[in-house]
This record gives structure tokens, sequence and C-alpha cells, in this order.
């Protein structure tokens, strides 16, 4: 009760949606300037079980934004470490750490053991595979993208909202958008795109209205401007992936990205 009290006090929470969050169990999927966020603060608000997919190393180019970890994390696995730092901020729940690729192989078992994503990556082929498998497995996802100073979140496949596909039918060519390694983002940005999508993940969890389905939120942290607009969903697109083999999809759609 101490603990929660600022959320326990609130209307739109309450003792009972705070067991709502402690019962909840969410994959982080990327852990790095967008995940780390969104662990930090889920970690705080009690989400009873946060599972954390990252394959890649702690590297100083990292620390720029990535704030959780520090100099001494170098050359260590991003989940691993975040899980580690993460656990001494609250030992109350549970933070699982899987230090894999998130791929065609476990993609399925990793969504069907919680009850929402966050899709926190820097690449289309990871994105969609995503998508298609929260398709298949009914859960929703909770999305953002990053470029310099450009952000953009919304939330797919929510209560027969729109999915990935509805928006972006098609992968980009490999070279058509360039990623953060290439472009540089400002270091804050990520931390606010990451905050957003917190904030939508708590909003799912306790049921809330307004949840950003169906609709994309646009920041442009250098000119001080944010955009709203709507989108709708693709039902063939909804049908194509349900039916078909998931590597097939994942594999043949994103071979040059």
């Amino acid at each position: 009760m101490s603990r929660y009290s600022r959320h326990i006090i609130l209307p739109e929470v309450g003792p009972v949606g705070q067991v709502k969050l402690l019962e909840a169990k969410v994959l982080v999927i990327g852990a790095g300037g967008l995940g780390l966020p969104v662990l930090q603060y889920l970690t705080a608000a009690g989400v009873g079980r946060l599972g954390i997919v990252d394959h890649d190393n702690v590297s100083i180019s990292n620390l720029q934004r990535q704030v959780l970890f520090r100099e001494q994390d170098l050359d260590q696995n991003k989940a691993e470490v975040a899980q580690k730092l993460l656990a001494l901020r609250n030992s109350q729940i549970q933070i699982e750490a899987h230090p894999v690729f998130f791929d065609t192989a476990n993609a399925h078992a990793l969504v069907t053991s919680y009850d929402l994503v966050v899709d926190c990556t820097d690449n289309f082929r990871t994105r969609y595979l995503i998508n298609d498998v929260c398709i298949q497995a009914d859960k929703p996802f909770v999305f953002a993208a990053i470029y310099k100073f450009e952000g953009q979140l919304t939330v797919f496949n929510y209560r027969g909202g729109p999915s990935y596909r509805c928006l972006f039918p098609h992968p980009p060519q490999a070279d058509e958008v360039p990623n953060c390694e290439e472009a540089g983002v400002l270091g804050v940005l990520p931390g606010i795109l990451g905050l957003y999508q917190a904030n939508e993940v708590l909003k799912i969890i306790l049921e809330l209205d307004e949840v950003l389905t169906g609709k994309m939120m646009a920041i442009n942290l250098l000119i001080n401007q944010q955009k709203l607009f709507s989108f709708k969903r693709d039902e063939n697109q909804i049908k194509r992936i349900k039916v078909a083999p998931l590597q097939c999809i994942a594999l043949n759609d994103c071979k040059n990205s």
C-alpha cells in the first residue's frame, strides 16, 4: 500500500487497478533507448511480470541515451544487465531476461507467455515479425519508432483495432530508411517516446479509455510539434496473417529490410 499509494489514491487506478498491474505480464522486445524507460517505469509501477528480449551487448555509444546502463556494464548482455539493475528497484515483481534474438523460432513461445508486447526495436524485419505473431496470438502491442528529432507512437492489434501492416503493408527497401547508427538521434528522444509507450501499457492494463489505437502520434522535438492522425483496420491484411505460416510471412516479406 505504501509503495503504490500514489497510484491507489487515483480514482482511475485504486486498489483494484493496482492489483491488475501486479497481475499483468508484459514483454518488452528491445532493451535500448526505447525499451529501458519503458522497463524502468513499468518496474516502478508494479507490473508483476516483465520479460526483456535483447541479444545485444552494451556498447559505449549506447550510454548517450540508454541511461540505465553504466560504464561497468560495457560488453555485457543488455537484457541480463537490465534485469539485474531493475531488480534492485523493485524486488516484489518478476523480471525475466531473454538474451536471444527475437526470430521465427522463438517468437510464438515468447509472445504467448505474456499479456501484451512493447515493440522497442530498431529494424523492420523484427517489427513485421512482432506484428504478425501478435495477430496470430491475439495480443496487442505498443509501438514506437524514432528518427533524429522525431518519433511515432501507436497501439496495434488492440480490441479489433488496426495492425502494423494496416498502416505499412510492405517493408521499405534495405537502404531506404537509415537507423540511429546511420542518421543519429537526440539522446532524450527515445526516453520521451519510451515514457509514452509505458503510459499506453498502463492504460491497457488498467482498461482506461483513450488507448492510442487507430491513431498515431507524431512528435518533432526540434520544432516542438505534435500531430495526431487516424488510420483504419485492413481486414485483408489481418486475414492474410492469421492463416499464413509465420515463418514464410516474416522471411519473405522482409527479405530486403
